[in-house]
């Protein structure tokens, strides 16, 4: 017995190697292969319809030809009198045979015969004597006629006509015809000069087709249908998904695209798309800083509720197909610096009466080692009810803490700048402002206001006497919160006081002019008004207004 062979390891089937998907056909190439195919189908149509002309034509010409040549026959004096005679055949054969020899003439046969049908003349000499093959019937009743026909030389074209004698009586018939064949070789000529007409109307078409979608295959990137419709999709959603606003002008400003984004940072509602930027009620600055010539890069511009980042940049070189335009949300941003610089100037009130009350301590030990004590007490007590009182008036008259440390910040900041700032005996803010107005609103709305007035009242304490003051009134009656702040600066032209709240406008140096617009937006978010009167010669008085319940009617100033 043989040994045993050791068992064959089991094969393990292999994974079929997966194929590459095919990869679709790209837009330009199905555009490509759409039109050469309607090219070809275009001019394979016209190719036939014009070969059907011509061969209808040609067949048309040719009856006209044998028509024309048999009557001319018929009215032949020879055969008028070859007919008579007493040997038809020996005097009008050789005339058909002259006639058909023509190069003018261009038929290929001439067969005269009596009224019974039998043949004078014949191309074929050995047909003679015999009946004509074909229908004689309209030319015996003097009529003309052509016909399609198969006789003895094959398929013709023919025409029959009479041959009249001097009284009109048919005495004969003539038949002249064209072979079929002759005409196909007129028309294979023809039809081969329509091919080449045909090709060549192709190959220009295909040419024309590739050089289209050459180019369209550059502008689309090789891409299929589907993948465009994808990347339009993804297109749409990322825009309208992204935070930032986004607009596209063309090069008039008609805006383009406006995406969700942007419509909720410009509060902009019903169709945007296709209308100029400047009627969708935008503020004259923002528009006049989009469509400016030069480009922007971060640039703070105010809406009527925001205050908004915008940069701008031409789409291409040159005059560019428009303008892209992105926006940011810069109102809480703004809110939190206007907080840190409050938060800075109460810091730097404070290292101020740090520095003050060192003085005032350093007083007060001097005076007590000179042995002056009751001068001592004197002086500490003084110095401790002039500090003491405008805290008690402030604490006493606002409830509102964040209101009542910026007013005390704003305060221990006046003194440090040589300003004196009152509080009204007429101000109390009561419980009722709690939740109506945020924090933040009311440290951009007073805060902003009092810097503004320290600056005018310092500004003009040349031309007024005594020290700059600043007044500053907040009450929260009659339903509706009452901010006014009144300066003893220059005070405003008349023709200012409609741009006092323009985003940039400032008597000041370039790059102010922010603080005044903010305080109008924040009071137009909460549903108020701001107002500026300037008296002569008393400086300047800004008033705002805010209602403590929405739909309250606005009290006016």
């Amino acid at each position: 017995m043989s040994p045993p062979q050791p068992a064959q390891p089991a094969r393990t089937p292999q994974p079929a190697q997966r194929q590459r998907p095919r990869l679709a056909r790209s837009l330009a190439g199905q555009l490509f292969a759409v039109q050469v195919l309607i090219v070809a189908l275009v001019v394979v149509a016209g190719a036939v319809l014009a070969y059907w002309l011509t061969s209808d034509r040609t067949e048309r010409s040719a009856e006209r030809q044998v028509t024309a040549v048999a009557r001319t026959v018929a009215d032949s004096p020879t055969v008028r009198a070859g007919v008579l005679s007493a040997d038809p055949t020996a005097v009008l054969q050789p005339y058909a045979d002259r006639v058909s020899q023509d190069g003018e003439a261009a038929v290929d046969f001439v067969t005269i015969m009596d009224t019974r049908g039998i043949r004078w003349t014949h191309p074929n000499p050995a047909e003679i004597g015999k009946p004509f093959l074909g229908h004689i019937a309209p030319a015996l009743a003097g009529r003309t006629f052509t016909e399609t026909y198969t006789g003895t030389l094959g398929s013709s074209v023919r025409a029959v006509t009479p041959v009249l004698d001097d009284r009109g009586k048919v005495v004969a018939l003539v038949s002249v015809g064209i072979k079929v064949q002759s005409v196909a070789a007129q028309l294979r000529g023809l039809l081969a000069a329509l091919v080449l007409v045909a090709l060549a109307a192709l190959l220009l078409g295909a040419l024309g087709s590739w050089l289209a979608n050459r180019r369209l295959r550059r502008h689309t990137h090789g891409m299929g249908p589907a993948e465009l419709s994808a990347l339009y999709e993804y297109h749409q959603a990322t825009l309208h998904s992204v935070r930032e606003g986004l607009l596209l002008l063309d090069r008039e400003g008609t805006v383009l695209l406006c995406n969700d984004a942007a419509r909720e940072l410009l509060a902009l509602d019903g169709e945007v798309e296709g209308r100029p930027l400047g009627a969708l009620g935008l503020p004259e600055p923002l528009c006049a800083a989009i469509t400016g010539q030069q480009p922007l890069r971060d640039e703070v511009q105010l809406t009527s509720e925001r205050v908004v980042v915008v940069n701008a940049s031409a789409i291409g070189t040159g005059p560019g197909l428009g303008t892209v335009v992105t926006l940011r949300d810069h109102t809480e941003l703004q809110a939190l610096s206007g907080e840190l610089d409050s938060v800075r100037g109460f810091a730097d009130a404070l290292g101020a009466q740090a520095h003050e009350a060192a003085n005032r301590l350093h007083a007060v030990v001097s005076l007590i080692e000179l042995g002056r004590h009751r001068q001592a007490v004197d002086f500490a007590t003084a110095e401790l009810e002039l500090a003491q009182q405008l805290t008690d008036r402030v604490v006493g008259a606002v409830s509102e803490p964040v209101l009542a440390a910026l007013l005390l910040g704003k305060a221990a900041q006046a003194a440090e700048r040589g300003v004196e700032l009152t509080l009204t005996e007429d101000s109390l803010i009561d419980d009722s402002l709690a939740g109506a107005v945020g924090a933040r609103d009311l440290v951009t709305l007073l805060g902003n206001l009092i810097d503004n007035a320290m600056d005018a009242a310092i500004e003009g304490s040349a031309e007024h006497p005594g020290p700059p003051e600043v007044t500053v009134t907040a009450r929260n009656t009659s339903g509706e919160l009452l901010l006014r702040v009144a300066d003893t600066g220059r005070g405003l032209a008349p023709d200012a006081l409609d741009k006092v709240f323009r985003r940039g406008w400032s008597t000041k140096q370039p790059g102010r002019g922010l603080g005044l617009a903010l305080v109008a937006q924040t009071a137009r978010r909460n549903g108020g008004t701001v107002q500026v009167d300037s008296p002569p010669g008393a400086g300047a008085v800004l008033t705002v207004r805010i209602p403590l319940r929405r739909g309250a009617a606005v009290v006016a100033p």
